[in-house]
């Protein structure tokens, strides 16, 4: 039975990687086809057919369709042409996926702005994008007037509502025709040209804005479709951040490029979850791997196996994590995949293997564009030879997985970051098996098997993964150091028992009597709230490398035990919501899990 168990398997296999193939073979690099082409094509085969179901309202391809044409006419009426940039700084609402995509018709290009952000982060997002003009949602308003100064070549226009500081946007998509602009504005956009920014945190600290290309738009909103299953008269239900290319792209994409129906959240929410998933029938989401520790958090219900999914996708699902919501939740498959946004190394697990974010059997292995080299945790870069070149790693041995960057192939192309050439260049690895050769470095640890299953280890460098979010260690580092009497901060993640990713965590240097409840303050003014570090230790010094870097390995591995750590440690206490200093009995709970963050 375990050989034509596992025949069967490679059958299964075989087909799910070709009929993923088929929807994205036609895509390349200099064809004229775009993502606004594509939609249209699917409203005017779906007319009235739901498109988004938002907050018990309904949406139609068509109604959808002629939201997205005011914007268009919009962007034509007040010059924006092929190129421009406009920043998109709005929550999850079907008007986002209509501005984007009514933009797109005419060649403009979207920045997705995330919807936390404030202050210098958010500023430093808008300018690094270059938008001349920013879209503003009414809840959003202050957060945008806080840095409109700094910010005087941005014009600035607010959806729903009036307010000084700002053009009426209402007013503005009203005057517009709901008819479709002409094809005329698009017809010089080839596959390599912009569509999309999405910012992604990386090694370097801030903010960067990824470039997604026409075709690369294309691809994510495509390459899901055969492994979930999906057909045209799919459910899909998005609980996550549109400005994250997950659900923003791909969750999105899956349904339009079928013309089935999304259901849309304003936000995640584990009490509504499982409800809104009975009560809209939907039969696929998306994830993000702490979506399901929060799920399992919640007291078991009745709709949490009532449902009629069928798959999910998503990635970040902690190995502790899948078995159990598999066995609760009763969902058929789950499918974990690897991507970034903006890389060129991509995995599936199409098979819904346990752990695994993809297989790449030996049979396959010319045909996928990665691999996985021998690290220096040390120096955290990739180990060398004598001869300064990289060596890959053995099986089920944890290394670096990179990409090589192919000009020629578009799956292997690294388009880099948005006027950011410093960041774009510090992703390139040179000579790693030949003199001239370059790879994208991904910035994660993997490993692979015998049997071709890839596993996801662990994140590298200054950015680390909390409350499904990227935390900047730059960003809090300036936040803090923004603080009278913080003279240095060097910020790092730290794993806690019970919680994805990593909580932040700060070494200071500042006097004993630092005000704290006023430090807790200032910080939740100027970050996210997921990004406020969790554990704040104080020190005499900070230590530093001989080209005085921060050195953080150490720090992360000492943690935050107070019985090891000998300096003084404050923490986030979310009951009295202020640091407070952390003893040996707050330690034991937070290692028991009893604290929520």
């Amino acid at each position: 039975m375990g050989v034509i168990k596992n025949i069967i398997d490679e059958v299964r296999f075989i087909s799910a990687m070709n009929d993923t193939k088929k929807w994205v073979a036609e895509l390349d690099r200099t064809s004229h086809g775009t993502i606004a082409d594509d939609w249209e094509k699917i409203c005017d085969q779906n007319g009235p057919k739901p498109a988004i179901m938002f907050e018990g309202k309904t949406l139609s391809y068509s109604q959808f369709d002629n939201i997205a044409n005011t914007y268009a006419n919009w962007a034509i009426s007040i010059g924006l042409t092929k190129g421009s940039v406009v920043a998109l700084f709005m929550p999850n609402k079907p008007d986002y996926i209509a501005c984007w995509y009514g933009l797109a018709k005419v060649g403009v290009v979207t920045a997705f702005i995330n919807y936390n952000l404030t202050g210098p982060p958010l500023a430093h997002c808008i300018k690094i994008a270059k938008a001349s003009a920013i879209v503003v949602d009414k809840s959003l308003k202050q957060e945008w007037l806080d840095i409109a100064h700094g910010l005087s070549d941005v014009t600035a226009f607010l959806r729903g509502a009036v307010a000084d500081g700002f053009n009426d946007l209402d007013r503005a998509l009203n005057a517009q025709t709901i008819r479709r602009p002409n094809p005329i504005y698009r017809s010089t956009i080839i596959g390599a040209d912009p569509c999309l920014y999405i910012f992604t945190s990386g090694t370097t600290g801030h903010p960067k804005a990824a470039l997604l290309t026409q075709t690369r738009t294309r691809a994510m909103s495509r390459v899901f479709i055969a492994g979930a299953g999906a057909k045209p008269d799919d459910v899909i239900y998005i609980p996550l951040p549109l400005y994250h290319s997950t659900g923003g792209i791909c969750a999105v994409g899956m349904a339009f490029n079928l013309g089935g129906t999304i259901v849309l959240a304003p936000k995640f929410s584990a009490s509504n979850f499982w409800d809104d998933i009975v009560k809209y029938n939907c039969t696929i989401f998306a994830y993000i791997g702490e979506l399901f520790r929060y799920l399992l958090s919640n007291s078991p219900g009745p709709n949490e196996t009532a449902h009629k999914l069928k798959s999910c996708f998503g990635n970040g699902l902690r190995p502790e994590v899948w078995e159990q919501a598999e066995a609760r939740f009763k969902i058929p498959k789950i499918m974990e995949f690897y991507a970034s946004t903006e890389g060129n190394v991509f995995f599936i697990n199409a098979l819904g293997k346990n752990h695994a974010v993809g297989r790449v059997p030996k049979y396959l292995r010319k045909q996928v564009n990665f691999e996985i080299i021998k690290f220096d945790y040390e120096t955290e870069m990739p180990w060398r030879d004598v001869n300064g070149l990289c060596a890959v790693c053995e099986h089920d041995e944890v290394g670096e997985v990179i990409g090589k960057i192919d000009v020629d192939d578009p799956r292997a192309q690294f388009d880099g970051y948005a006027n950011d050439q410093e960041a774009t260049n510090k992703k390139i690895l040179h000579n790693v098996f030949a003199e001239g050769d370059t790879y994208f470095r991904t910035g994660d640890l993997m490993k692979i098997d015998k049997d071709g299953y890839i596993y996801f280890i662990d994140r590298i460098g200054d950015t680390f993964r909390w409350k499904s979010e990227n935390v900047s260690t730059t960003d809090v580092g300036d936040a803090l150091s923004a603080f009278d009497g913080v003279e240095q901060a060097n910020a790092y993640g730290v794993t806690i028992p019970h919680n994805d990713g990593r909580a932040g965590m700060a070494v200071i240097v500042a006097p004993q009597d630092l005000d704290f409840d006023a430090l807790s303050a200032h910080l939740r003014a100027e970050l996210p709230s997921y990004a406020v570090p969790i554990f704040l230790r104080i020190k005499d010094h900070v230590e530093v490398t001989g080209t005085f870097k921060y050195k953080k390995i150490e720090l992360v591995k000492q943690g935050f035990d107070p019985n090891f750590v000998h300096d003084k440690i404050m923490w986030l206490d979310p009951l009295a919501k202020t640091y407070v200093p952390l003893n040996s009995v707050a330690y034991g709970r937070i290692m028991r899990g009893e604290v929520k963050f």
